[in-house]
């Protein structure tokens, strides 16, 4: 580990990351969740030896600077750390599954081929920035990752290089949402293009850990990422189509929508193909994968080529006081 634990809780937090550990997951960001909690206990609990819940609840205050599902996944490990200790005999304070729950779905924005296509022109004549002379690499191909491959921004971001497989155009995605890591294949092109991006940046950056880096080699802020993406929307002219702005979150919705609407185009199954767009895109049940399938007025006819008046006769003709 590169951190270590120092609170009277050390012992037991090590011990509780060495099973997950053995078990298969990584727990990298839980770890970093479970440091935090670590130094809190150290802070506010320095003397307490035993999980109470005055030390739960106390963890489990939303910060004001915390979204709704920061904040939950903040409180994830450390009840499970919790059940670990119950397991090992010893009283601990669980935090129930439902304390903190889940906002309201977000609907997202589908991105037409013709809002991609201005996007990828306004990211292809990003310029360097001062103290940082690889931006104009990695924005416009990590961008392109999240549409192509329908990755998380927050997966695409924590990409090491390790994790990124050039030759056989394989991206390890590890210990993502729930803990669970998956194996996503590119297309070749989209292989090209990485390839082409890591030569370039690699002589900028010889030996960086991350496949994406700021300009001090660390994972690319999100706060920064959002930023760049709003100035590029507004040259490319998308703008606020709902309650919502667009976001990057949305080219794992459009990823999943363009795909569907590609094999209705082609002819295939969907039923038969669903469970594979759910395996890649890293979901535990259909019912996730059906959440980010959208049909679109327009879009859905003009990519899979649906005719609805084929479909007329089909339905019953009515009164017009029925």
């Amino acid at each position: 580990m590169k951190h270590t634990f120092k609170s009277l809780f050390s012992e037991r937090l090590r011990g509780f990351a060495q099973q997950k550990n053995a078990v298969g997951f990584p727990y990298d960001e839980s770890l970093r969740l479970l440091l935090d909690f670590d130094r809190f206990c150290l802070d506010k609990f320095p003397s307490e030896t035993t999980l109470t819940k005055e030390i739960c609840l106390a963890w489990a205050v939303r910060k004001d600077t915390e979204g709704n599902n920061t904040f939950r996944n903040r409180l994830m490990p450390v009840r499970e750390f919790a059940r670990y200790l119950n397991r090992c005999g010893e009283p601990a304070f669980v935090l129930t599954p439902n304390f903190a729950k889940k906002g309201p779905r977000h609907i997202p924005h589908i991105y037409s081929e013709e809002e991609i296509a201005a996007l990828w022109n306004v990211l292809d004549h990003l310029r360097p920035r001062k103290g940082y002379p690889i931006r104009h690499f990695v924005f416009p191909t990590l961008v392109r990752l999240l549409y192509c491959c329908g990755l998380r921004p927050c997966e695409t971001r924590k990409l090491r290089t390790a994790d990124v497989d050039l030759e056989k155009g394989r991206l390890d995605i590890v210990e993502s949402k729930g803990h669970k890591s998956r194996i996503v294949m590119m297309a070749d092109d989209v292989t090209e293009i990485c390839r082409k991006y890591d030569e370039t940046v690699s002589k900028v950056m010889p030996g960086r850990e991350l496949f994406f880096p700021d300009s001090n080699g660390n994972i690319y802020g999100k706060v920064g990422l959002n930023k760049t993406f709003r100035i590029a929307k507004a040259k490319a002219g998308i703008g606020t189509s709902g309650e919502y702005s667009p976001r990057l979150y949305d080219f794992r919705h459009t990823f999943a929508t363009h795909r569907l609407y590609q094999w209705m185009c082609d002819g295939k199954d969907v039923t038969a193909m669903l469970p594979y767009l759910s395996a890649y895109m890293g979901h535990a049940q259909l019912s996730d994968t059906y959440y980010y399938i959208h049909l679109v007025p327009g879009l859905f006819e003009k990519m899979t080529g649906f005719d609805y008046s084929a479909s007329e006769h089909l339905l019953p003709e009515v009164e017009c006081d029925e």
